[in-house]
């Protein structure tokens, strides 16, 4: 009797607590969605907040999740790509706003994202309102960005760094020789760079002209459009490079015409007031992205025709993974459910299909491009590409209708790659020995602490061959090529968008409101609304994992400093065993 009322008691208590947590989380969530609904009114732009204020720090990803109760958490404001760009277009139609603060101290996402919002500024300043950029350090994708502006501010102690771009290459060849692990590598392709690391001590010749040939072409669209924005000649933007000038005193920026004055931050402000008219004694009034909605005119209802979007953002994995091209996300399995969704929708009328992949696992790669391929039978597809969309990110994206990439996308990397440890030397070292009873032949296949038998590297070469061979066949029945031409142009080889377009790999160069306006004309649509699709089955779920997730990175990474980008590729590399379809691990463009 007395352990009955134990576990009565017990089984009480943990309805209780259950119940209080429950009643918790609906206090928490009942409250973000008040706050939501109340939020438009209480955070709509008073009429004296004329300026929007762009503050643009380390990467932007492709999309963002809305976090139900992120004012209760304190959690700092980050925005997409798309909530940019959306803003500034907001900005350009109201009355209320007559310009833009661009502050883009240490930006660092990728070229084709800056040309993205370049665009869109641009276009803002044709209506006549003025973009004013500060900062006390520019970054080189950052001065980028800031050199369609009106005016560019300087800190009078500040630096300006255009030097020029470099690619860094990590090589594992030499440690995994220490510790007696060796890296088996199967590949079909001349420029697959990927398995580089793990066979040399330096880059090939093949692969230092690609990426010569990538990064050489970036650069220039890079300059030529700076040029144009300055009004100064490319020879001038070169040569500040090539002099080392970023660490030179401030004033050599304004000597090259690249800055139009050096200020302190408050000066740069005081300047915005005047040309706003605002009280120089008092704050700048201003709105960010997030209060800018609040200007947004309500547009009717429109019933009827959809064209879905949906972003499919990072490494191509079987399971989670932070990726540093996908500010933290990925892209796996779930992608298929949703394109099997959107397929079976009649309202959704063309798709838009947002990558911005390195590419990965290579199972992945044609589950997705088998839904992608189904769905094209059915409704108008369109791929939009951001800054890298290659390898397993082009072999999901060839076989739609048409494909639209920026001029300094990465794509192409039509390649494939396997690779297995044979830790035989570990194992000698540390005195471990196995033995092996088998039924079959190859039934001990993969055994790290053997050798592997020439009989099984032919097996997983044929393998790899005939994957590659796939490869090619989607990509020649996507681009209405033969194999042939493909393979001359693939062969794991890295193309710029622009050289991409003259090679038949895309159609057409230009942003995400470019595929979504070719999406709409391939299907015959004049009217339509636009249907946000994510990954997530489960908003909630969806936030609470990301911000876990965001919670964990950001003790591991404050734990290890410099050293947390090296980790990160360890693991990446751990989830990589196998047939791969993907740029080099830790391939960057600084």
């Amino acid at each position: 009797m007395k352990q009955f009322f134990k576990m009565m008691f017990a089984s009480a208590l943990g309805v209780t607590i259950a119940g209080g947590i429950l009643m918790l989380i609906g206090f928490i969530m009942m409250f973000g969605i008040i706050s939501s609904v109340t939020s438009p009114k209480e955070n709509a732009p008073k009429s004296d907040e004329k300026v929007l204020v762009l503050s643009l720090k380390g990467r932007l990803s492709e999309m963002t999740v809305e976090s139900p109760f992120g004012s209760l958490l304190n959690q700092g404001k980050s925005y997409s790509i798309k909530d940019v760009v959306s803003a500034i277009e907001i900005a350009k139609d109201s009355k209320q706003i007559e310009g833009i603060y661009l502050d883009v101290a240490y930006l660092s996402t990728g070229t084709a994202t800056v040309d993205y919002i370049r665009r869109a500024l641009i276009d803002f300043k044709q209506s006549g309102k003025f973009v004013v950029a500060y900062a006390d350090v520019f970054t080189q994708n950052g001065y980028y960005l800031a050199s369609v502006a009106d005016k560019v501010f300087l800190n009078p102690l500040g630096s300006l760094d255009i030097s020029g771009f470099t690619s860094y290459v990590t090589f594992y060849k030499g440690i995994l020789k220490k510790v007696g692990v060796e890296m088996l590598i199967f590949k079909v392709g001349t420029f697959k760079g990927a398995v580089e690391p793990f066979l040399l001590d330096k880059l090939s010749d093949a692969n230092r002209e690609q990426i010569t040939a990538y990064q050489q072409g970036i650069w220039k669209n890079v300059v030529n459009n700076i040029a144009a924005s300055r009004n100064i000649s490319s020879d001038k933007i070169n040569s500040f490079a090539d002099n080392g000038l970023m660490f030179a005193p401030a004033t050599k920026a304004i000597e090259y015409g690249l800055v139009d004055e050096l200020q302190y931050r408050e000066e740069a402000v005081k300047y915005v007031k005047g040309l706003v008219g605002a009280d120089l004694f008092k704050p700048l009034k201003t709105v960010d992205v997030a209060k800018i909605k609040g200007l947004k005119k309500i547009k009717p209802v429109i019933k009827g025709d959809h064209i879905a979007v949906i972003y499919a953002e990072g490494e191509i994995t079987s399971s989670e993974l932070t990726s540093p091209y996908g500010g933290g996300n990925n892209i796996t399995e779930k992608l298929v459910d949703e394109l099997i969704k959107v397929k079976r929708d009649d309202k959704i009328k063309a798709v838009v299909l947002r990558v911005n992949s390195p590419g990965g696992s290579g199972y992945v790669s044609e589950q997705i491009w088998k839904q992608v391929n189904d769905l094209k039978n059915e409704k108008k597809i369109v791929v939009s590409m951001g800054n890298v969309a290659a390898s397993g990110g082009y072999y999901i994206a060839c076989a739609a209708d048409k494909i639209i990439a920026e001029a300094n996308t990465l794509t192409g990397s039509i390649g494939v790659f396997g690779m297995f440890p044979n830790a035989s030397g570990l194992y000698n070292m540390l005195d471990l020995t196995t033995d092996v009873v088998k039924t079959n032949k190859f039934a001990d296949f993969g055994d790290p602490s053997r050798q592997m038998r020439e009989d099984e590297k032919a097996l997983i070469q044929n393998y790899i061959e005939n994957f590659y061979d796939i490869f090619l066949t989607r990509c020649a029945v996507g681009r209405g090529k033969t194999k042939e031409e493909i393979d001359i142009i693939a062969q794991g080889r890295v193309w710029t968008g622009e050289k991409a377009l003259e090679l038949g790999l895309v159609d057409e160069l230009g942003d995400l409101d470019r595929a979504i306006k070719v999406a709409a004309e391939l299907a015959g649509l004049t009217n339509y609304q636009i249907k946000t699709v994510s990954s997530s089955t489960d908003p909630l779920t969806e936030f609470l994992k990301k911000h876990i997730g965001d919670a964990k990175t950001s003790v591991v990474r404050d734990a290890l400093g410099d050293d947390y980008d090296i980790l990160n590729k360890i693991r990446t590399i751990k989830q990589a065993i196998g047939i791969q379809a993907r740029l080099p691990f830790d391939i960057e463009i600084l």
